[in-house]
């Protein structure tokens, strides 16, 4: 991926500055001493000096993707890099150096995002447009440090930070839950696991889901069990989640905007709750009551 990212700078210093007929070579070498000694012509050189995890925008969350199998995907969020790039132009005269320097600035600050037509297709799931910041101070705090490691002469540079998302991380497949189990047993002494698999349950307890299917606009549907009189949110996926619930039959009322209210029976524990809103009424998928 870095070097993809090279690539687009090149393209994007190109363009912009703008460089015709190669008259301005742009490298990404380490600009040392014997490099510098073998220039024969104009040069803006990226060197790449930093790369390190953004931990202000780490995220310890999962994503979480429903697919229509009926199946969810879950991956780690991905781990957002800075990439610091020193930005220096070298010529035979120092007016020529700050002449390509003042292009090379106002093209970059022109682009607070990495031009999306730039971008090959390594760079399509990135999260967001890809942030870049020109000449900040946060960076490069000490750059006669750095031209000492190099064994060269201090110059002036333009320091460039360019945030990418990385997803190191695989994919995991897997059924979407769709019922959640929750037991208790009453014991005077704490026992082992296998005794409380095959002790008699006191009680239990059930958190369903399901999904309202066929409806435009399933956020509007209005759904209500009845046995409590308790409205059921439904999320703009047409998502809806009961919980609280006991072994036995309910019902729902589903209510969509410019239809006749239709009631759906459920039984829980079921293997689906789910809900089809098609041609004016609401159908569910029947659940075998044996």
């Amino acid at each position: 991926m870095i070097d993809a990212l090279d690539e687009v700078l090149r393209q994007l210093l190109i363009r912009e500055i703008p460089i015709r007929n190669g008259e301005v070579e742009v490298a990404f070498d380490l600009p040392n001493r014997e490099w510098s000694a073998r220039l024969n012509r104009p040069t803006l050189n990226l060197f790449l000096y930093d790369v390190r995890e953004n931990t202000t925008l780490r995220r310890a969350e999962w994503e979480i993707r429903r697919k229509d199998n009926g199946k969810v995907s879950r991956q780690r969020s991905p781990v957002r890099v800075d990439l610091h790039y020193m930005i220096t132009a070298w010529a035979k005269a120092v007016e020529d150096e700050h002449r390509m320097l003042t292009r090379a600035l106002m093209a970059l600050f022109r682009h607070p995002t990495l031009p999306n037509d730039l971008l090959p297709e390594i760079f399509n799931d990135q999260p967001v447009p890809i942030p870049m910041r020109v000449a900040q101070q946060e960076s490069l705090r000490n750059p006669a440090e750095v031209w000492n490691a190099l064994d060269n002469d201090l110059r002036p540079a333009i320091n460039c930070t360019i945030t990418v998302a990385l997803k190191p991380f695989a994919a995991f497949e897997g059924p979407l839950v769709r019922t959640r189990e929750l037991r208790w047993h009453l014991a005077q002494d704490l026992p082992s696991p296998g005794a409380i698999a095959q002790a008699q349950r006191v009680d239990e307890m059930w958190a369903i889901g399901g999904r309202l299917r066929g409806a435009a606009q399933p956020h509007q549907v209005r759904l209500t069990l009845l046995e409590r009189g308790q409205p059921v949110a439904v999320d703009a996926e047409g998502i809806y989640r009961i919980a609280n619930l006991t072994p036995g039959d309910y019902t729902l009322l589903v209510e969509v905007p410019g239809q006749k209210p239709v009631k759906k029976s459920i039984r829980v524990p079921s293997a689906s709750y789910d809900i089809e809103v098609k041609s004016g009424q609401a159908r569910g998928k029947e659940v075998s009551k044996d």
